[in-house]
């Protein structure tokens, strides 16, 4: 996926934007950049780094003594190296963007027929953030270049500009990622997650709407375009990616989690003697369900943090699988005849929950039993990088959907609805594959209760195949 902060102060902007920048590192694994302007030499600086082998900090700590200004824009991404730095008709700006286009090749051809080029090649493909700018510099001024991204992308992009005069935060035409807007005395900030502001002493203000666009300036925030009505903004964000301390649309990650275990709890019949959370993102789930259930949290999952302290999602099946592994260490003393659930964000491949099951069982469980947050990942997405976002035979689901009906395609509807024939078989299928005591997935019905906004106004296509498009 990936996260971005952007700040605009009075005084020197470079410590905030380093540590904001850095609390979207649970975001992103790929490349981390950042870039300023200083208004007294008119100067952008910038600075791009690879992070699959290491963090962000150690990365740019070296950096710092280059930056300059009272303003900064810094990105944590999964995809091309950002910011991009243009000079155009609208003036220089440096940009950066959470995005996931899947009509690349349509508009690449397009602006090629433009007698435009592309001189930010990454991995030798087009560079999204670079085929982004060249949009946006086809408009006469930043929010009609900006609406020019809405009207021709499929899929989604928020982004960040850096210009001569302030921060422009624009955020995806569908909501579908967001952009919070935080300040402080002499200051304000957008970004991604709103766990990047408390320790830098930012306060919520807002915010930002589907497609709203707006400028970011030390002392107020100007809207440029206002937002659409129809939001559809991911309900992975709250399973899946999101920080706990984070809130998108005023809901609290950790909350949501909590809320969707409690619920299950309170209507699971299995007898269990704990509970117990896959760190990180099904920590809170099973606190709720423990709650819900009456049972006791143990933790008989931990996590190594001192060698691990952030996602890290290797390109290849083989290390992700032995990356997962090696995150997580049993705890034999709170499993060892035990009948242990254990409560999960998701299930996607299935690498995970296989190697996490075999191993509980190896330490001594008696039991196995296995809640997860959301519904079945039955779709791949086309809107968000999410790791869910790959083809749909790499999905679990739709593998064992393929093997059941000879067509990964058929009856896909039957398969979604919570409580069919066909959704039980699925359902008991997984649970026999990994030797699982039990296996239940909350419902959507649940989900969007915990959620506590409209299902009209949340994406969950990855369960339903419901969409805008």
């Amino acid at each position: 996926m990936g996260g971005f902060f952007g700040t605009v102060a009075q005084a020197s902007c470079v410590a905030d934007l380093f540590y904001g920048t850095d609390y979207n590192s649970h975001l992103g694994t790929k490349r981390g950049g950042m870039a300023t302007y200083d208004a007294t030499e008119k100067r952008f600086a910038r600075s791009i780094h690879n992070l699959e082998s290491t963090y962000f900090r150690t990365k740019f700590e070296d950096d710092l003594d280059k930056f300059k200004g009272n303003s900064g824009i810094g990105i944590i991404s999964d995809t091309d190296a950002q910011p991009i730095i243009l000079n155009s008709h609208l003036g220089r700006f440096a940009i950066v963007t959470v995005a996931k286009i899947t009509n690349m090749a349509q508009l690449e051809e397009e602006l090629l027929s433009q007698n435009m080029h592309f001189a930010e090649l990454s991995s030798g493909q087009t560079n999204p953030t670079e085929l982004i700018a060249l949009l946006i510099i086809q408009g006469k001024d930043f929010v009609s270049g900006i609406e020019n991204v809405y009207n021709h992308i499929k899929g989604s992009c928020s982004m960040l500009l850096l210009t001569e005069d302030g921060i422009i935060a624009a955020r995806d035409k569908w909501g579908r990622t967001p952009i919070v807007i935080g300040r402080k005395e002499g200051a304000y900030a957008a970004s991604s997650e709103s766990s990047s502001f408390p320790n830098l002493d930012y306060e919520v203000d807002r915010f930002l709407g589907p497609g709203e666009i707006v400028r970011l300036r030390a002392d107020g925030v100007e809207q440029m375009r206002k937002p659409n009505e129809q939001m559809q903004i991911c309900s992975f964000l709250w399973v899946y990616y999101g920080f706990p301390t984070s809130c998108y649309e005023g809901r609290n990650v950790e909350d949501v989690r909590f809320m969707s275990g409690l619920k299950m709890g309170q209507t699971d019949g299995s007898e269990v003697d704990c509970a117990c959370g896959i760190p990180d993102s099904g920590v809170g789930m099973a606190l709720g369900y423990a709650e819900g259930k009456g049972v006791p949290y143990h933790r008989a999952i931990s996590k190594y943090t001192p060698t691990w302290p952030r996602s890290f999602t290797p390109s290849r099946q083989e290390m992700r699988s032995l990356v997962a592994k090696m995150k997580l260490i049993p705890n034999r003393a709170m499993l060892e005849g035990k009948r242990v659930l254990l409560c999960d964000d998701s299930i996607v491949r299935g690498t995970q929950l296989r190697d996490n099951v075999k191993v509980l069982y190896d330490y001594g469980a008696k039991e196995v039993h296995i809640r997860i947050a959301c519904p079945p990942l039955i779709y791949s997405c086309p809107f968000v990088g999410f790791t869910s976002s790959k083809s749909d035979l790499e999905l679990i689901t739709r593998r064992i959907i393929k093997e059941l009906e000879g067509d990964e395609n058929k009856n896909l509807d039957k398969y979604v609805t919570t409580g069919s024939p066909e959704y039980e078989r699925l359902v008991d299928v997984i649970r026999q594959r990994f030797g699982l005591s039990s296996l239940k997935f909350n419902t959507l019905e649940t989900l969007v209760e915990a959620i506590g906004l409209p299902k009209c106004k949340l994406c969950t296509h990855c369960f339903d195949g419901s969409s805008c498009f």
